[in-house]
């Protein structure tokens, strides 16, 4: 079993840091960047990418709304077209960092209230996709299993990449539980390694009503701006590395 693990990345903005980049960047195999419109400006941008190719981490666009104040977790209504253009704009915002550094753009995540939205809506699925293939159609989109985003991306003709987290909330159709929910997050570290591997080795998650969910992902999702983050990625890879899973990024 091959697994990739993924981060975001760069979410601090001029003075105010909210990750431990440096330290996650050693944990790691892929790094999802935030590209200024969440989170992000040109100096933490160079930084992310700069260690990021120093330590051989993938790094890849985590492209989002328009939202700075909400921290890209709020819902826009944004025309297809308009959306589209934001997100070939923060590709290449951040992949020219990335050939600063020497290396490039490897993959594309969508963050936050977009990744959530394209789960289902499908003309922002579209947006997306379209704006990826405009860019490069050989960057891969990194997503939820049997969301619009994937199978839009499939259809395609772009590589897409299963992503399951290790510290979310699932519902009984495998969507992740909304934040506003309780119990959305999980905090017991024990439980959120055991879920890792269980993930890794076996493909399948408890949903929050007691019901098994199918994951079998190729990238797992290590939140790095919650409370304890950099130990709870450590003791997740350490998890896997014992359980046998090989960590390597997928791109």
């Amino acid at each position: 079993m091959v697994l990739d693990l993924n981060s975001d990345l760069g979410e601090g903005f001029g003075i105010w840091p909210l990750t431990d980049d440096d330290a996650l960047l050693d944990i790691v195999t892929s790094a999802n960047v935030a590209c200024g419109f969440h989170a992000g400006d040109p100096t933490v941008l160079r930084r992310v990418t700069e260690r990021a190719a120093q330590r051989g981490v993938a790094v890849g666009a985590q492209v989002g709304y328009r939202d700075l104040a909400g921290f890209g977790r709020r819902f826009i209504d944004v025309d297809p077209a308009e959306l589209g253009n934001d997100v070939i704009y923060q590709i290449g915002a951040l992949d020219g960092f990335a050939r600063v550094a020497g290396t490039r753009v490897r993959y594309v995540k969508p963050h936050g209230a977009l990744y959530n939205a394209v789960a289902h809506h499908t003309a922002q699925a579209e947006a997306v996709v379209e704006a990826v293939r405009t860019y490069d159609p050989d960057l891969p989109i990194l997503g939820l299993p049997g969301s619009e985003l994937l199978r839009l991306a499939d259809e395609a003709g772009l590589p897409t990449v299963a992503e399951a987290f290790a510290d979310r909330a699932y519902t009984p159709e495998g969507r992740l539980v909304s934040r506003r929910e309780p119990g959305a997050v999980v905090h017991d570290a024990d439980a959120v390694v055991a879920r890792s591997v269980r993930m890794a080795t076996e493909g399948t998650v408890t949903a929050i009503d007691g019901t098994e969910v199918e994951t079998r992902p190729r990238s797992l999702c290590l939140h790095g701006d919650t409370a304890g983050a950099v130990d709870l990625a450590r003791r997740i890879r350490a998890g896997l590395l014992d359980a046998g899973v090989e960590l390597a990024p997928f791109a």
